[in-house]
């Protein structure tokens, strides 16, 4: 699904502010995988995400996805197969534009852009019901726009349009880093319930430990740009928090 192979990335190479951001990294993640990244601020995780999803190129190394090499693939030609999900819940949306546009342009995602777009009734209540999962009550209030949402409410909807087009792949970069703990179970519920139902890669940074040890089948640490601890699921599922922590002492 996704290998990377003896992949780095170096910011202002050879200049004394060089700084070594991911180093010789070779990964496998595979098909329906649920993997956890955690890191201290600096280790490369979010590079990471960049590299994969095309919004940065590696100084070295190769990226393939479904055995294709898109080692010089930018971000828009990776969307057919990779969606991704910020930390801030403003980004992703178009706050004019209502619930049931924006859910509209998301199923165009990676289609031609000159298509017509319209909206009929299978479409609207096709949305209602992805919508009526999330438990917010935001079903039957489609036309409101998105910018008068709550972050969280944002953020659970920007998930659940992350997927209206197909994708394969999905990023998750600290999702619920903004989010207050009742709104952060829920999106984080729902990246869970995508994976296992839909089979989608899903690749989540996170901070929140517990939620490293809650979610995902595999857990990676990053540390100064290296792969310092890869955990398969039984290792992941003997792991205790308090363990997690000293790995950052």
């Amino acid at each position: 699904m996704i290998s990377l192979r003896r992949i780095s990335k170096f910011f202002n190479k050879g200049k004394v502010t060089e700084v070594v951001a991911l180093n010789d990294i070779s990964l496998q993640i595979n098909k329906g995988e649920f993997v956890v990244i955690v890191g201290a601020n600096g280790s490369g995780k979010t590079t990471l995400l960049n590299i994969i999803e095309g919004s940065q190129m590696p100084t070295a190394g190769t990226i393939e996805i479904n055995g294709q090499d898109v080692t010089p693939f930018p971000e828009y030609k990776r969307s057919r197969w990779v969606a991704r999900v910020f930390q801030n819940p403003n980004n992703g949306t178009a706050p004019d534009l209502t619930i049931l546009d924006n859910f509209r342009l998301a199923s165009l995602r990676t289609q031609r852009k000159n298509l017509i777009i319209g909206v009929n009734e299978v479409f609207k209540k096709k949305v209602q019901e992805k919508i009526s999962d999330l438990g917010m009550g935001l079903e039957n209030k489609t036309d409101q726009l998105m910018g008068n949402l709550s972050g969280g409410q944002r953020q659970a909807l920007t998930l659940l349009m992350s997927v209206m087009d197909d994708t394969d792949i999905l990023l998750l970069d600290e999702p619920t880093a903004a989010l207050d703990p009742k709104s952060a179970l829920v999106v984080m519920n729902l990246a869970d319930k995508l994976n296992k139902n839909l089979g989608i890669t899903t690749v989540l940074i996170t901070h929140n430990l517990k939620d490293a040890v809650a979610y995902g089948n595999r857990l990676i640490q990053l540390q100064e740009g290296k792969i310092a601890r890869d955990l398969n699921t039984e290792d992941k599922t003997a792991v205790l928090i308090q363990e997690i922590y000293q790995w950052f002492e």
